[in-house]
């Protein structure tokens, strides 16, 4: 999961015909549409959705949250040492801002700069923010980062940015993509940035599998309901209780993968189109790729950063990350 709460696409409904609604409306179509169906896990957060997510991080089972949260609550002073006070700190994937404000007293950024998909809600929390820490600048970006074309704007400060990449989101990408990610990150950083990331550790397959499908059902329902958001962007007539959540590791990709499963033959039609899902067909809806720390340093380093600190937890299930941008001429 993204590990984190966040209102994804900025639209309500089949009736929003703005150039970013049309955008993301034909990504969801054409998901649809694949061979292999699929639909990008950004349409997991809608409003119900992070609400659910939110139930999900206190589950026993869902680990990441709370043990990531714990790495930065015994760590934070050391953390914040290595990185020093006075950067630019920005936020991907933002959302509420939570995890950045805890920060803002060991890192003193001259500039916060939170970037998230749904601008509305993300300058609603900047709002808020803004009450507890006046004397911070802050400039939030509504934009959708999880392409290769995105730029940050003039208006962010160009001196010691410090890209801050919680919840192990990196994940989500596929190793290359990640990569390509991560290029774009440190084209960006300038030659005295660099990125805070956290990332999920590979560990005991049961131990993922439980946290990817619990046993209340919470992530079963996050997961379905983005059938309810398909429904309500597309004008799609899915039937929800003709699907069922399906979650696991797959150990030979090393990721956790979900999927919705069609419990019988059915036909879903959406203004536009139609396609017919057979009994046991799946939708695609998320990937979370493990790392090892190895693993990590070495991504990383291909995007050209090279690791300052490493954190882990004691059971070296969740590591944080801290990566300075290596000057170009100094990389092979």
């Amino acid at each position: 999961m993204l590990n984190r709460p966040t209102e994804a696409p900025a639209l309500d409904s089949i009736f929003d015909t703005s150039a970013e609604a049309l955008r993301l409306r034909a990504e969801l179509e054409a998901g649809l549409r694949a061979r292999d169906a699929c639909i990008s896990p950004k349409f997991l957060y809608d409003a119900l959705g992070s609400k659910l997510f939110e139930a999900i991080c206190e589950l026993p089972e869902y680990y990441p949250t709370r043990t990531e949260a714990a790495i930065f609550e015994r760590h934070g002073g050391e953390i914040a040492r290595a990185i020093g006070t006075g950067t630019t700190l920005v936020d991907l994937g933002a959302g509420n801002c939570a995890k950045a404000a805890r920060l803002f007293p060991l890192l003193h950024p001259a500039q916060y700069v939170p970037v998230d998909i749904s601008a509305d809600f993300l300058q609603d929390a900047v709002e808020r923010l803004q009450q507890r820490f006046r004397h911070i600048e802050m400039n939030p970006l509504g934009m959708d980062f999880s392409g290769g074309d995105w730029q940050l704007p003039d208006t962010v400060r160009q001196e010691r940015r410090l890209f801050f990449y919680p919840g192990s989101s990196i994940g989500n990408f596929t190793p290359d993509d990640a990569l390509a990610f991560l290029r774009r990150v440190r084209a960006q950083c300038g030659a005295d940035g660099g990125i805070l990331i956290g990332i999920d550790l590979a560990k005991d397959n049961a131990v993922l599998d439980a946290a990817y499908d619990d046993a209340l059902g919470v992530t079963a329902a996050f997961n379905l309901n983005v059938l309810r958001h398909a429904n309500r962007l597309l004008g799609a007539d899915f039937d929800i209780r003709a699907w069922r959540h399906h979650g696991f590791y797959n150990e030979h990709e090393g990721r956790v993968e979900m999927h919705l499963e069609a419990r019988t033959a059915q036909q879903v039609a959406w203004q536009g189109g139609s396609r017919r899902f057979e009994a046991g067909e799946c939708i695609h809806t998320e990937n979370s790729y493990k790392y090892r720390p190895a693993g990590a340093v070495g991504l990383l380093e291909q995007a050209g950063f090279a690791a300052a600190g490493v954190w882990t937890d004691e059971r070296g299930w969740f590591a944080v990350i801290h990566a300075r941008a290596i000057p170009p001429g100094a990389m092979h």
